[in-house]
């Protein structure tokens, strides 16, 4: 089954140089690690959600574009990874080995199947 393992930090938080570089180069040895092993079916970093625009339709036609997230909140969905797991438990092991797991938060949903 396949699992999105979504990325949620703090983009407004304070981060040296130094642990910039640290977190580059854990996520480079995961992507790594996930990409030889064959779980990893995609991964994306996402562009600052001041760069976002918010959309909403209505059934009458109405339109409604936002500039900016939608939703105010303390972390912001900065980047994900798609994996192929046998099951939750799988894919929730995978998530505690993602190096943005040590300083934020990696939602893991299970991706509906078309």
């Amino acid at each position: 089954m396949r699992y999105a393992l979504l990325i949620c930090t703090d983009e407004s938080a304070a981060v040296g140089a130094g642990e910039r570089a640290r977190r580059a180069a854990a996520l480079d040895a995961f992507t790594e690690r996930m990409s030889t092993c064959g779980t990893m079916l995609a991964g994306e970093q996402l562009h600052g959600t001041e760069t976002a625009a918010a959309v909403r339709c209505w059934d009458g036609g109405d339109v409604m574009i936002t500039e900016g997230p939608f939703a105010q909140t303390r972390e912001q969905v900065t980047g994900l990874f798609i994996v192929e797991c046998q099951d939750l438990t799988e894919a929730i092991q995978f998530a505690t080995t993602v190096p943005a797991a040590w300083y934020a938060t990696v939602e893991v949903r299970p991706v509906r199947q078309a």
